[in-house]
This record gives structure tokens, sequence and C-alpha cells, in this order.
């Protein structure tokens, strides 16, 4: 098997520190992410989802134990500017990632900076462009568009520094459901059709069915973790959480306490066609 793009090895991190608002934000966190993989992970507000991104190209470092991307540890001040090539972040407000005039400027900022050739740039602002569908908008103003092709662009950006994994921290929480249709598809056309890793945060449980596995966070700790059939099929512990299921999911869940034999682990619309008509 590959080795891991990413790997937490007992990580825990705490906020303020040695005060008496001290936070136990992440505890014993050990976990490991693939090359190529697509990985939710769920949780409430304060859960500890958000802390765990930041902690994925070391925007934080562990308070004890020790995160490694590609092999390179994120407490080394040395391996940063690798490692944050190697992993980007993608954040809820793409307001927040656009800093230029033009859709095509703004996407060629980050390679810029890398001092990569004019010729490679726009090579790479072409690629980017194509793979998040926002070629025709290259001479628009990003601040005009709307807030699913904003975050596209901040995609874009992203990609266009050839991260070999990208971490989305709930990219689609300020967004209408035409926008957040919009982001969802371009990411995993990113992972299927690009290969790239992504690691997504989110609170949306219609988000992850997709995903290759799901990781839930509660208190600062992963409550449950597996692929998305295997967790949603825990209706009752997930309940005990105070987190939803796939609407699909919990009308199979109550067809089956009433008799109807279902199978567990539906999360699908087809899933349930398939098996109410045969």
């Amino acid at each position: 098997m590959a080795e891991p793009l990413i790997r937490f090895e007992g990580v825990h991190f705490k906020y303020n520190p040695g005060t008496e608002r001290e936070w136990a934000a992440l505890q014993d966190i050990s976990l490991d992410i693939y090359p190529g993989e697509f990985v939710a992970v769920l949780g409430h507000n304060g859960s500890g989802k958000s802390t765990l991104a930041k902690h994925c190209n070391g925007l934080l470092v562990p308070s004890s134990g020790r995160v490694l991307v590609a092999g390179l540890d994120t407490k080394d001040d040395a391996e940063i500017w690798q490692i944050r090539q190697t992993v980007g972040m993608v954040f809820q407000n793409p307001d927040n990632q656009l800093v230029a005039t033009t859709v095509e400027e703004d996407v060629a900022f980050g390679p810029e900076n890398l001092g990569i050739p004019s010729k490679e740039i726009q090579a790479r602002v072409d690629e980017a462009l194509r793979a998040v569908g926002m070629e025709a908008y290259r001479l628009h103003s990003p601040h005009q568009l709307s807030g699913g092709q904003k975050q596209r662009v901040a995609i874009a950006g992203m990609i266009s520094m050839r991260p070999r994994c990208i971490v989305l921290d709930e990219p689609t929480a300020m967004l209408d459901p035409e926008g957040r249709r919009e982001v969802m598809s371009t990411i995993h056309r990113l992972n299927k059709t690009e290969k790239i890793t992504i690691v997504h945060i989110t609170h949306h449980m219609d988000e992850v069915i997709n995903a290759d596995r799901v990781v839930i966070m509660v208190d600062g700790k992963i409550a449950l973790h597996g692929t998305p059939k295997e967790v949603f099929s825990q209706v009752d512990l997930l309940r005990r959480l105070h987190l939803d299921v796939p609407q699909v999911t919990a009308l199979s869940y109550r067809l089956r306490s009433r008799g109807h034999g279902l199978p567990e682990g539906i999360i699908t619309v087809n899933e349930m066609v398939n098996c109410l008509c045969p």
C-alpha cells in the first residue's frame, strides 16, 4: 500500500495553553490520508474539524504528537514552504482569497509569487481554469461573480500551485444550493480526473456520500471513522452524537424499524429505488 500523504500521529492541540482560556481542540488524533483519496471530515462547530484542517499544511502545529506531510514534519520550519506547496488550503469565504482585478490574474497570483516563468504561468492558468470550468470568465472581475463561481476561482488559484492535496474548510458554507452543487462537482472532478487528494471539511451530510472515507469529529476526538456506508449505517450512534444522517438513510432506517426488509447502509436515492423496486 502507498505511504500516507498526510499522517497524524497522536496529535494534541490546545488553544491559549497555560491560561484560563486553555482549550483542548484536538485530543490524541491518529489518522492517515493516502494519495488520491477523498476524505470528508464532519462535526458540529467546536468539534475540532477546522483545527484538524489547519494542521494539514502547518498553519497550526501540534502541542504534542506530530503531523507528517509527504514525510516532512510540520514542526520543521525549514520544510514549511515545501509542505505548503504539497498541501493547499481553500477556506469558506472566497472573497478573502481573491486578490486581483480579473479572474486570470487572480489564478496567476500564486505561481507568480513562486517565481515561475511567464510561459509556464499562462499554461498553469489555462489548465486550472479548464479544471474548474471557468475558462469563459477569465477576463471577468472575480468580485462580480456568484458565490459558487468565486469559490471555483479560489480553487483554480490553488490548482495553479500544483499541490498534491487540497484541504477545503467548509467551502460551501456561504453558498446557495446551486453554488454548493457547482463547487462539489468541481471538487469531485479534481479528485477523480486530476487525482488530487481531497480533505473536505463540512457539516453537510449530503456532501460526503461519495467520499472514500468519512471522519466524524466530536469534542476534539475522532468518534467514528470508515466508509460512508459504514458510518451512516450507525444511525443510533450518530443520533446520540446529535448528528444527522442523509435523508434517504433516515427513511430506510424508519422503514426497517417498521418491519420492511431493507438492508443497512442505504445512502443514495438510487440504492433506495433499487431496493424498493427490484
